[in-house]
This record gives C-alpha cells, sequence and structure tokens, in this order.
C-alpha cells in the first residue's frame, strides 16, 4: 500500500512516515502542495494523508485539482473549527483527524478508509502465518487454526500495529470496547492463548510495565 504524506512540518512529516513504515505501508512524502500535485500527476497512490496550511497550494485548494473517486484523502491539521472540517469533508475528504492526534487513532482511520476503498488485501501475512480478513481465518502452513472472536481481533490488533507497543488498556479499548467492565488480565490470558496457538512466543514480546508488541 503507497500513502503520500503531504506535510510542511519536518517532525510530524518524519513521525507520520515512521509510523506508517513500521506496520508496512510504502511512504511519500512532499512539504508543499505543489510537489504533491507534481507527483500525483506521474505516480498513483493508495491514500492521500493531507494538511491543510501548507505553502504553494493550500490542502483545500489541493484537494479540489487532485481528488478522485479511487483514492481517499484524509486531512490532517490544526485547522479544528466545525465550518474547516465541514468545509473539508465536503470538498471530498474521507476523514479528517485534528492535530495533535494519536498515532493509533491514525493508523486505525487510515486502515477503514482503506477498506472502505476496498484497498486492504484480503491476505495478510506474517512469518508462518496467512490471516485471511475477509472469512477471520488464520492458517499456518495451509492448515486452519481455530480463534475465538476475541483472539482474532487481538492478532488482527497486532498485525496492524507491527513493532509498536500497545498498552494492556489500549489493547482493551479496541477488542473488548470502552464500555469494558474487568480487569487487564483478560489481555494477558487472551496473549498467551494465541502465542501458544500460533506458536508466536518469539515474536509477541512483553514490554515492561506497558503491555505487548508484536516484532516483525
Amino acid at each position: 500500500m503507497k500513502i503520500l504524506v503531504v506535510e510542511d512540518e519536518d517532525a510530524i512529516r518524519d513521525l507520520i512516515t515512521i509510523n506508517l513504515e513500521m506496520v508496512g505501508y510504502e511512504v511519500f512524502s512532499a512539504e508543499d502542495g505543489l510537489i504533491a500535485k507534481k507527483f500525483l500527476e506521474s505516480e498513483s497512490v493508495d491514500l492521500i494523508l493531507l494538511d491543510v496550511m501548507i505553502p504553494g497550494i493550500d490542502g483545500f485548494s489541493l484537494i479540489e485539482q487532485i481528488k478522485t473517486s479511487e483514492v481517499p484523502v484524509i486531512f490532517v491539521t490544526a485547522k479544528e473549527s466545525v465550518l474547516d472540517r465541514v468545509k473539508g469533508l465536503r470538498l471530498g475528504a474521507d476523514d479528517y483527524i485534528v492535530k495533535p492526534f494519536d498515532t493509533m487513532e491514525l493508523l486505525a482511520r487510515i486502515e477503514v478508509a482503506l477498506r472502505r476503498y476496498n484497498k486492504n488485501e484480503d491476505v495478510i501475512k506474517f512469518k508462518h502465518l496467512q490471516v485471511y480478513t475477509n472469512q477471520r481465518i488464520v492458517k499456518i502452513d495451509n492448515k486452519e487454526i481455530y480463534l475465538t472472536a476475541k483472539e482474532y481481533d487481538l492478532l488482527f490488533l497486532f498485525l496492524q500495529n507491527r513493532n509498536i507497543a500497545l498498552a494492556r488498556e489500549q489493547i482493551l479499548d479496541r477488542v473488548w470496547g470502552f464500555a469494558y467492565i474487568g480487569e487487564s488480565r483478560t489481555v494477558d490470558i487472551h496473549v498467551q492463548r494465541i502465542r501458544e496457538k500460533l506458536c508466536l512466543k518469539d515474536h509477541i514480546k512483553t514490554v515492561f510495565k506497558v503491555g505487548y508488541r508484536l516484532e516483525d
């Protein structure tokens, strides 16, 4: 999957790029609207992350020139007023994220946008695993491995956040939901189960006093 990051602040552009590359995206970047427009005239991407206040051509003007029905655009901007959000969405943006943002939220919104456009691959491969996302099936050497619904959701969360440390509280929120009433020990139990079922003991690492990380 190819993503173009259009952002004039070096620190933010680098942060987004690093996090996207860590989970397997191919990332291109542009520091202003003119460079982005020129790039898109010769290259195709699967998604665009676009700041509004960029030099050359601002984000609102750029989206009018580059937006197609095949490529999702997500605004990532400091402009937080309702009017700005409405304007961005009316111009064709698929989502609107206000800075500062949480990296996990950004990744989740990208995932949703790609899925909406049917750009996500049906099969995710990791080491010895094949994960068929449409069917929610996991196989090892073409042999299906039974997982409960929560075990599958937990595995999918790890796969979408490879090499990123996930706190137990974050995992509870993403897999069990904000309304879940229980203790974080539930996470430990499910991690242990998928480690054993899927032979991932060497890849799902415990992060001391934080949670877990799936290492690629």
